[in-house]
């Protein structure tokens, strides 16, 4: 039996699906990804690792100094502060390959075929490697490495 979405004042719906449903949603999410034009990919792989590289910058800059307060309570900062990149993914439809890997559930029910499984997954991939290296780029000759006289620079390299 599937449960009705609920209606929620102000806000739309929330889908709460029993998991043979989520199944069917996570099939049709598959197929009209792979459908998607490759432009559309390779864009919204960018938007993904750009935003995924900005919750990493955002991270180091929040785990600069954590000495200083109990080790907790500076892993929840930066864990929260890195959750903001995956948020942005989300809020902004952006395709990080991470997620993409659930096309396999619409390859599994022979909804799509390999080659658009491998097309969307290499694309998005690529995308995603383009917008966190290009990111990266922008940081470094922004020199936030130097703030904090050098600090945050030591902490990029200790997470490295």
């Amino acid at each position: 039996m599937t449960e009705a979405p609920t209606k929620v004042p102000s806000t739309g719906t929330i889908d709460a699906l029993l998991p043979p449903d989520m199944a069917l949603a996570c099939e049709a999410a598959g197929v009209a990804k792979a459908g998607r034009d490759a432009s559309t990919l390779v864009i919204l792989g960018v938007l993904a690792g750009a935003f995924i590289a900005f919750g990493a910058a955002f991270m180091t800059v929040i785990s600069t100094g954590a000495g200083e307060i109990p080790w907790g309570a500076a892993r929840l900062l930066a864990g929260v502060s890195f959750s903001l990149g995956l948020i942005l993914v989300i809020v902004c439809g952006a395709e990080l390959f991470t997620g993409d890997a659930l096309m396999i559930v619409a390859f599994a029910s022979q909804r799509i075929t390999l080659g658009a499984l491998l097309r969307a997954w290499s694309l998005v991939y690529a995308g995603n490697i383009a917008g966190a290296f290009g990111t990266a780029a922008l940081v470094f000759l922004a020199g936030q490495h130097g703030f904090g006289g050098g600090a945050v620079g030591k902490t990029a390299l200790t997470i490295a």
